[in-house]
């Protein structure tokens, strides 16, 4: 007998700073979860520490086919405002995106990242309001931030972006 079955990444949305529980839970339910995340330096009362962030604050993913599986008690697990739908169906993440940034992660899901960028190389966008963008590099300007050249309406546009947000767009 045949397996029909289609598994796509969903995006799920969280409570404030409730993403990490949120996964628990929905790990506990045997959910396939995918909660990417980024180290960030945080400095406080002289203090310096590198902590764990989600990477898309607010959001985690769950692999699953909607067809076979029972994902509407996603909507009522601890720490999770609701599966993100369209027409009361839950949206699929665009093909490839997830499991391009799952493969770039590690196995603790901390999303690692090519220092060996380059200006002129042809970057793709990550994170953030330009994500999927694929652009060119324009300059580095210091250890956290760089400039992109993007094509945005018919024109290139310089836009400054975190390190953290490119990846080099071959991958």
């Amino acid at each position: 007998m045949e397996d029909n079955r289609l598994s796509r990444w969903y995006a799920v949305y969280c409570q404030p700073h409730r993403e990490s529980a949120a996964a628990t839970h929905l790990k506990n339910q045997d959910f396939a979860v995918f909660l990417p995340k980024r180290e960030k330096v945080v400095r406080h009362a002289r203090k310096i520490e590198k902590v764990r962030r989600p990477f898309f604050p607010g959001y985690l993913f769950v692999d699953l086919d909607i067809d076979h599986e029972r994902w509407r008690s996603i909507n009522s697990t601890v720490g999770v405002i609701r599966i993100v739908t369209q027409n009361d169906r839950p949206t699929p993440a665009p093909m490839g995106v997830i499991e391009s940034i799952k493969a770039a992660c590690g196995d603790d899901d901390i999303l690692g990242f090519h220092p060996d960028l380059s200006v002129g190389q042809k970057v793709r966008v990550v994170g953030g309001p330009f994500a999927d963008f694929v652009g060119e590099l324009d300059q580095l300007t210091d250890s956290e931030r760089v400039r992109v050249l993007l094509d945005i309406m018919g024109g290139r546009t310089r836009v400054v972006l975190p390190r953290d947000y490119l990846t080099p767009a071959d991958s």
